[in-house]
C-alpha cells in the first residue's frame, strides 16, 4: 500500500490531517519543514505514493519543496494546499494539485486517494 507524506509547520493542523487520513485507512507519514519532507522520501524510498503540502511553510513555501522534490522524484504526485488564492502561477510548470482551504476531510480524503490511485 502506497503512504501518504503530510508537510505542514502548523503542528495542529498537519495532525489533524493525519487522523483524517488515517481514519481512512491510509498510511501517514509527516513534516514539519522541506528538509524534513526530502530527507523523508530520501528514507522511505517508493513507499509514499504522494505527498500533500501546505503552501507556507517556516521559511519556505511548498513550490520551493516541490522544485526539490522533482529532482528527486519527478513524477510523485503532489497536492498542495493553501488558504491564499492566486498561488497557481508559482507552481507553473510543477505538475501539482491546488485545492483551496477550507477543505472538508472528505474531500482530503478523495484527493489523496486520486492521486494514489493516479487520478487528479
Amino acid at each position: 500500500m502506497l503512504q501518504v507524506l503530510m508537510v505542514d509547520d502548523d503542528p495542529s493542523q498537519l495532525r489533524i490531517r493525519e487522523i483524517i487520513l488515517r481514519n481512512a485507512g491510509l498510511v501517514v507519514h509527516s513534516a514539519t519543514g522541506v528538509e524534513s519532507a526530502l530527507a523523508l522520501l530520501r528514507s522511505t524510498g517508493d513507499k509514499v505514493g504522494v505527498v500533500v503540502t501546505d503552501h507556507y511553510l517556516a521559511g519556505h513555501t511548498g513550490s520551493e519543496l516541490v522544485r526539490q522534490l522533482r529532482f528527486i522524484l519527478p513524477a510523485m504526485p503532489v497536492v498542495v494546499l493553501s488558504g491564499m488564492p492566486g498561488i497557481e502561477e508559482e507552481y507553473d510548470g510543477l505538475n501539482v494539485s491546488i485545492r483551496l482551504k477550507p477543505f472538508p476531510p472528505d474531500e482530503l480524503i478523495s484527493v489523496v486517494q486520486n492521486s494514489l490511485n493516479g487520478k487528479k
